[in-house]
């Protein structure tokens, strides 16, 4: 709740004002004129400040413009029972958030600022705490999320980081490979050294070989002057390569080579150099299964996972999704320098439900799209795309149109098992979030009743809720 100070020298305005924001959870203090109230200005910091603009000793507005001297993040509320255009060009002029017109709605007019304020500061307290949080327990700032199994990715990363060993990370793209590596880089020993990343997917066989190994002058055509590679560029540092289960067999081989022997011969050389590498590997295939098909060496397989490590998706840590929601909307508001100050509550129910088969990646992606076509200063519903705006939506209806418990929407017993076949802890997980968030959103927010409507007692929804970050 917010810390206000209510400034009038009409006792009946004070108390009016001081009554109902107590009520509300706010802590209020008072001050019948302008010195008195810069004297508490001088010895503490008030999240708000309600003035009126004329007052005996002191108008408002030279109150305000003390108030933006010491406190700068204090916002500021004009309030005036004779409204002019002077004094509303002053206020905006000298810095006011809001000028309320004093009346019968003064309290109508002053509770959705007031509610908007707190909410904000209490995001900005929530933001603050899981960063201290994150920083006390990992030092991984750029790296967001706070769910048991995002804290297990922290504590192998500090574990890891200052080895030497080989590392193979391993998860569905989008969940943050690169800046997993990134860590693991810049928390060792290493980390003044070159961080250099490649995609390995990105080259054909003899520029991948070039691009890693580097290449003498005439090696082939285009070949005009020596190259180091990109082994010789991280030397002493870490060489991050990605999408490693593209890599072509043949090159596969001379990766091998490279990594038991410690020495890399450029093309269209016939002496080698030593080269003092850290590699980081990452996939989003399977290379177990590769190997098994013929497509990934496994000796290669076993010089590079030395220690794996496999990243979560998003729909395994959806706890995580509002943090990482408002993380992004904070800084792509930045970017595109526009005021959008939170996220509706049903939108942010619509992006917890969904499934994110693009992960962390495409909830970025949608929040940037957010960000750009939102008109408020709230994150809408309309603004989501429509696989995400009408997912919750389809989805629930899909799990209620099982009213037989079948599980397959098709009442007649039969259950229609996909080729690759399905994740059954994990469906139902999402099916009993979905029925959560839908008798949440039925109840308008009201647990009781939204344990009453999936027939449970409050103790169990408790324990649903918890469990699945709802």
């Amino acid at each position: 709740m917010a810390h206000l100070l209510i400034v009038d020298d009409e006792r009946s305005i004070c108390e009016l004002l001081e009554i109902s924001f107590r009520k509300e959870g706010h802590r209020v203090e008072v001050a019948t004129n302008g010195e008195a109230a810069k004297r508490r200005m001088a010895s503490q910091i008030f999240d708000i400040v309600v003035s009126d603009i004329c007052m005996p000793d002191m108008d408002g507005v030279e109150l305000l413009r003390y108030c933006k001297e010491v406190s700068p993040t204090t916002t500021f509320i004009l309030i005036t029972g004779v409204p002019t255009i002077v004094t509303a060009i002053d206020a905006v002029n000298f810095g006011a958030d809001r000028y309320v017109i004093k009346g019968d709605r003064l309290l109508d007019e002053l509770r959705p600022a007031i509610h908007q304020v707190a909410e904000n500061l209490a995001l900005k307290k929530e933001a603050g705490y899981l960063r201290r949080e994150l920083r006390r327990l990992t030092g991984l700032d750029h790296i967001i999320g706070t769910s048991p199994k995002m804290r297990a990715i922290f504590e192998l990363i500090e574990n890891v980081a200052p080895q030497n060993s080989r590392v193979l990370i391993t998860g569905e793209s989008g969940t943050g490979k690169e800046l997993v590596a990134r860590a693991i880089h810049e928390h060792s020993a290493r980390a003044k050294n070159p961080f250099i990343t490649i995609n390995c997917g990105a080259f054909p066989e003899t520029l991948l070989e070039s691009e890693l190994f580097g290449y003498m002058r005439g090696a082939f055509t285009g070949a005009n002057e020596n190259r180091r590679g990109l082994f010789q560029a991280a030397h002493g540092g870490t060489l991050f390569m990605d999408e490693m289960g593209n890599m072509p067999i043949t090159m596969q081989m001379k990766l091998y080579r490279v990594l038991q022997e410690g020495k890399v011969r450029p093309v269209g050389s016939t002496e080698e150099s030593d080269v003092d590498v850290r590699v980081i590997a990452a996939t989003n295939k399977d290379l177990e299964k590769e190997i098994a098909e013929g497509r990934f060496r496994e000796d290669l397989f076993y010089r590079l996972s030395v220690i794996p490590i496999q990243l979560p998706p998003l729909r395994e840590r959806r706890e995580d999704i509002q943090l990482l929601a408002r993380e992004f909307l904070g800084r792509l508001s930045k970017t595109m320098n526009k005021k959008i100050e939170g996220i509706e509550p049903e939108t942010m129910r619509r992006l917890e439900v969904y499934d994110w088969p693009g992960n962390v990646r495409e909830l970025e992606n949608t929040l940037e799209r957010a960000v750009a076509l939102e008109s408020s200063n709230r994150i809408t519903v309309d603004s989501l795309p429509d696989r995400i705006r009408l997912y919750s939506q389809s989805t629930i209806s899909q799990h209620a149109g099982n009213g037989n418990g079948n599980g397959n929407g098709n009442g007649n017993g039969h259950i229609a098992l996909p080729d690759g076949g399905v994740d059954l802890v994990n469906h139902i997980e999402g099916v009993e979030r979905s029925y959560l968030l839908a008798a949440l959103e039925r109840s308008g927010g009201v647990r009781t009743k939204a344990a009453d409507l999936l027939k449970m007692s409050y103790r169990s929804f408790r324990h649903y809720a918890k469990k699945y970050g709802v």
